[in-house]
């Protein structure tokens, strides 16, 4: 079972002309990656400091199916899936809640784990490991 996030869409996130900026799902979705991190007792003022690594997105794509404006309640899914000992991928699947929900976007994230000193690959700390492999249940 995914992670879920809600939040309402806020004027900043919107452009000229009154729907949310194209780029602002990918912050959004980030403010749903945080938030499921938390969830999973990951604390991110110290964690990638305290492991040793950083963990770039490498890759972020983006499927818009419904435009969202200020005032709108959304969801956002979170499903990670391991691809390798050091990278996984985040999908984000936003809805506009209503009557009906409606799905307005899919996001996917590409993450490879590095040492912060040497910028080299690195495995999975264990935590983020158990948090990715455990699909973001929450």
């Amino acid at each position: 079972m995914p992670f879920t996030y809600e939040r309402t869409i806020h004027f900043p996130d919107t452009d000229a002309a009154g729907v949310v900026f194209f780029a602002r799902y990918l912050s959004i979705c980030h403010e749903a990656y945080e938030e499921a991190l938390g969830m999973a007792g990951i604390e991110l003022q110290s964690f990638f400091s305290a492991a040793g690594v950083v963990v770039p997105i490498v890759r972020s794509e983006a499927d818009y199916k419904r435009p969202l404006a200020c005032g709108d309640r959304v969801r956002i899914a979170v499903r990670p899936e391991r691809l390798a000992d050091d990278s996984f991928a985040v999908r984000y699947e936003m809805a506009k809640l209503g009557k009906v929900d409606k799905q307005a976007a899919v996001v996917r994230t590409v993450h490879v784990c590095i040492a912060s000193d040497t910028r080299s690959r690195k495995s999975l700390p264990p935590a983020l490991a158990a948090w990715v492999d455990g699909g973001a249940q929450g």
